[in-house]
């Protein structure tokens, strides 16, 4: 499938990684300046087509980040095509103990992207999103992540279940994230890897999904307001798990 990307940081991040997937640059408004500068010089070197079609009607950012420089142009690109369980599981380029990230069943664009950003910045291993019942990976997901997309070893298995159980066949164990968890996230054991796994907006983790944990951890408030936004509360989790 084709996307079309609106964040610059994005656009970079695909020219870097797989340049030959990216097939125009097209600038909306004038002269390219800024991070959508870097772009414009950086398809050039690979020879990618850029068209410019004006000053005029320059696009309104849609979705992504809040960025001055989302909307004077947009590139166009494939899609990443996801990665086997086998492969992202497997994926340990260090040394040390590690950590991956399962997304279970969340459904806003903005939340996924930003999960993906997360765990590129912390250095997470890989990211398992179920395929069914969840956000599309969409433009939306790619431009909010901010280059995370293509950072990230990714799956995207119809079948969580087995996900998990093949997860511990790799010697990895499984974290399910909950508010009514007994254990806080700071008492999880670090001396093992560990699949991370966030739920549903609203419902959170399924019973089933539940069940297939080795364990269940929760953040603990400090104030008055009780409960996270999920992609604010994988960042808190992702933090302390990477310590």
């Amino acid at each position: 499938m084709s996307l079309t990307l609106r964040n610059p940081h994005s656009v970079l991040a695909a020219l870097e990684t797989r340049p030959r997937d990216v097939s125009a640059i097209v600038l909306r408004s004038g002269k390219a300046s800024g991070a959508w500068g870097d772009v414009v010089a950086l398809a050039e070197q690979h020879a990618i087509h850029v068209r410019s079609e004006g000053r005029g009607g320059g696009l309104k950012p849609r979705g992504g980040p809040k960025d001055s420089r989302v909307g004077i142009a947009e590139a166009q690109l494939k899609e990443r095509t996801p990665a086997s369980l086998d492969e992202v599981l497997g994926h340990r380029p260090d040394e040390g103990y590690g950590l991956w990230i399962g997304i279970d069943r969340v459904q806003d664009p903005h939340n996924v992207g930003a999960i993906f950003r997360t765990a590129a910045f912390f250095g997470v291993r890989g990211v398992i999103v179920t395929k069914d019942q969840s956000a599309p990976l969409s433009p939306v997901v790619y431009d909010t992540a901010c280059g995370g997309m293509e950072a990230m070893p990714f799956a995207q298995p119809t079948n969580l279940a087995r996900a998990l159980q093949l997860a511990k066949e790799n010697d990895i164990w499984v974290l399910g994230s909950s508010e009514h968890a007994e254990q806080d996230v700071f008492e999880v054991p670090r001396d093992r890897d560990w699949l991370l796994i966030l739920g549903n907006e609203e419902k959170g983790l399924r019973r089933l999904t539940a069940e297939h944990c080795d364990m269940m951890c929760r953040l603990t408030p400090r104030g008055p307001v009780t409960s996270l936004n999920v992609s604010a509360a994988a960042s808190a989790l992702i933090s302390a798990l990477s310590r």
